[in-house]
């Protein structure tokens, strides 16, 4: 990419004008994807993407430049007008790098660019097939692959001088049943933080069959009452309402400028005492996982809650400044267009005692959400709405027939306070997460849990 004299020039220059911290990350990204409709592909494409980002601090005081002409006139101009702009007060520096040291944050197997696009448009063509035919009244189908090979470098002007290969492919599949005027979807996209052999090891066709299973089963269901009553919420992708409504409130981006409901509640009881919430980024082969963040800091497990109680945020460089203690590898970016900030990685409620069935058993009365689907969120405060893609009644302890329409509202902090069973069933499910820094590959993830009361948003009053 660049050699390590040319780096100590661009990092000294942007500290010529008196910044206290310098940062270079250089990127060359390998893409391609695929997508069907009906089992006809309509868009192929293949990309290399190469640029690099210049970053400058003075105390909490950010500038962030790139580019994608890597010559070192561009880059050492661009990093002088970044120092400047943060003062005009010429100071003499020196930028030394230590030896170069290389992660390896996937290890894939098979690079995903090295394989036929026939051999991926095959699947997509395979997963539309199996979910056509599962029922009449699927009318159509969509199915996606996508894959990425990427290589950084970051250094800074405290010496660090790092790469890292980072290797992600995804499938997805989605289903859309009609009855009448009624459409409902079935979806599943999950992502491996490896090469071609994850989607070589996905049961496509079992994943095609659940898709279309849950827009048929919607599309017959009946409408969901509303009101306030316990809610069972399924494992793997009912975490998202974890990582939307309270996760980001425990990065760094809003506790360190006081935007956030946590903040200052370190030590603090902030939910149920049979809750404990974790950001694992240090977990192998997950899709949320790296070796090295996104500024050069190795990163760690974060327990964020324990027992109820809140133990830690996610800290990146910047907002370690603002609350005054060190960052702990939760730096991320999109690419190299993005500076980084605090996100998370693989983000779960972990698992407890309790059996699915047992939770369902002790439940006279309530929705199980088996599947959820997307929301929308205000960060600051952690009010949410969340869709449930697939739902069923719950009557004198067992499941009832499915609803359609349910949409849980509530505030987050609230919710933590009102799980009172977790379940043994801990899963994972895949998703791209959007922030200040772009969209990042994040895990979710929690087994089955119950709320013991929570506002249901439904098509019907009674009951």
């Amino acid at each position: 990419m660049l050699n390590p004299i040319v780096i100590e020039r661009i990092l000294t220059a942007a500290l010529t004008y008196g910044g206290d911290f310098s940062e270079v990350y250089i990127e060359r990204t390998k893409s391609s994807s695929l997508s069907a409709v009906n089992g006809i592909i309509e868009s192929a494409s293949t990309g290399i993407e190469l640029g690099v980002g210049i970053r400058v601090l003075k105390g909490i005081r950010s500038v962030y430049v790139f580019s994608n002409d890597l010559s070192e006139k561009t880059l050492i101009r661009l990093a002088e007008n970044a120092s400047r702009s943060l003062s005009e007060n010429p100071e003499a520096r020196h930028v030394s790098l230590n030896p170069m040291i290389n992660y390896h944050s996937s290890k894939p197997i098979t690079l995903p660019l090295s394989v036929a696009q026939k051999t991926k448009a095959d699947i997509l063509r395979l997963a539309s097939s199996r979910a056509k035919a599962y029922h009449e009244i699927i009318t159509q189908t969509s199915s996606s692959y996508s894959d990425m090979e990427r290589n950084i470098l970051i250094a800074n002007s405290e010496g660090d001088h790092v790469t890292d290969q980072r290797v992600r492919t995804r499938f997805m599949i989605d289903a859309v049943a009609t009855l009448g005027e009624e459409k409902q979807t079935g979806y599943f996209a999950p992502g491996g933080n490896g090469g071609f052999e994850f989607v070589e090891s996905l049961p496509i066709e079992t994943l095609a069959d659940d898709a279309a299973r849950i827009a048929v089963t919607m599309a017959k269901a009946g409408p969901c009452p509303s009101g306030r009553f316990p809610v069972v919420i399924g494992n793997g992708f009912g975490g998202v309402i974890f990582h939307e409504a309270c996760g980001h409130a425990l990065e760094a981006s809003s506790v360190g400028i006081g935007a956030s409901v946590f903040a200052g509640k370190l030590g603090m009881q902030i939910a149920s005492n049979v809750v404990t919430a974790i950001d694992d980024p240090t977990m192998a082969g997950e899709w949320g996982s790296f070796e090295m963040d996104d500024e050069a800091v190795v990163p760690e497990r974060h327990v964020l809650i324990q027992d109820g109680v809140l133990k830690g945020y996610l800290i990146d460089r910047i907002g370690a400044r603002r609350m005054n203690t060190v960052p702990n590898g939760a730096g991320r970016r999109q690419n190299y267009k993005f500076a980084p900030t605090s996100r998370m990685s693989n983000t779960f409620i972990d698992a407890g005692s309790d059996t699915k069935e047992q939770i369902i058993a002790d439940t006279p009365f309530g929705i199980y959400a088996a599947n959820m689907g997307g929301g929308s969120v205000d960060p600051s405060t952690g009010e949410f709405n969340f869709a449930v893609t697939e739902a069923y009644m719950i009557r004198d302890g067992k499941l009832a027939e499915p609803v359609r329409g349910a949409t849980l509202i509530g505030k987050g902090h609230e919710i933590l306070l009102n799980i009172d069973r977790v379940g043994n069933d801990r899963k994972f499910s895949q998703g791209m997460c959007g922030s200040y820094s772009g969209n990042v590959p994040t895990n979710v993830g929690q087994p089955t849990i119950r709320v013991s009361e929570i506002t249901v948003g439904g098509q019907k009053d009674d009951l």
